[in-house]
């Protein structure tokens, strides 16, 4: 069965050109980049080994080759073919499937090159002294009269973190065994 997955981000897209000869059409009217589209879905549920789905586009399917990849192997798994109109791309035929295994090793590819440069990056940053991540938003000095608040026993977890200007989880993260009990058993610090 040719099963039809039509997808529209504007206003001026039109689902007729996408629903070319289709049996059963699921339709979304939503961005590509968003998981979770309903259509997509059911389409996916709808199709049985043997079926085909068709789109219009590729872009259609997916915003990014790893997503359209990752959906490709999932429905080949299922035996469940996938036909690109535009691109007169069948992964039911011998051609279409070596197009999108090499695709795939592309896309792989890609991301072995993304690491290495990531790591690169990272180890010359590294050199020069300087930390990824984001800065730390309490100092030492911060900590100190954390504990010093908490161990006052008339004040909360929540008025500490209101008098600091943080939140109470940003307390537990600096305090790690929870907060009042930290302070309790090592007793208030001085910076």
């Amino acid at each position: 069965m040719l099963i039809g997955y039509a997808r529209v981000s504007t206003a001026d897209q039109d689902l007729a050109l996408q629903e070319a000869g289709c049996e059963r059409v699921f339709t979304d009217g939503m961005s590509g980049a968003r998981a979770d589209r309903p259509g997509l879905s059911e389409a996916l549920d709808f199709a049985r080994e043997g079926d085909v789905i068709a789109i219009w586009r590729l872009d259609r399917l997916g915003r990014s080759l790893r997503d359209l990849l990752g959906l490709v192997q999932v429905l080949d798994e299922r035996g469940v073919g996938l036909k690109s109109l535009t691109e007169s791309l069948d992964t039911t035929a011998p051609g279409g499937r070596l197009i999108f295994q090499v695709f795939g090793a592309i896309a792989e590819f890609e991301r072995n090159l993304i690491r290495e440069r990531t790591t690169a990056a990272l180890a010359a940053a590294g050199a020069r002294g300087r930390r990824g991540g984001r800065p730390r938003s309490f100092t030492d000095q911060d900590v100190a009269a954390a504990k010093a608040l908490l161990a006052d026993p008339e004040l909360t977890v929540a008025e500490v973190a209101e008098r600091l200007g943080c939140s109470p989880a940003t307390l537990y993260r600096y305090l790690p065994k929870g907060g009042r009990s930290s302070v309790i058993e090592s007793g208030p610090t001085t910076a």
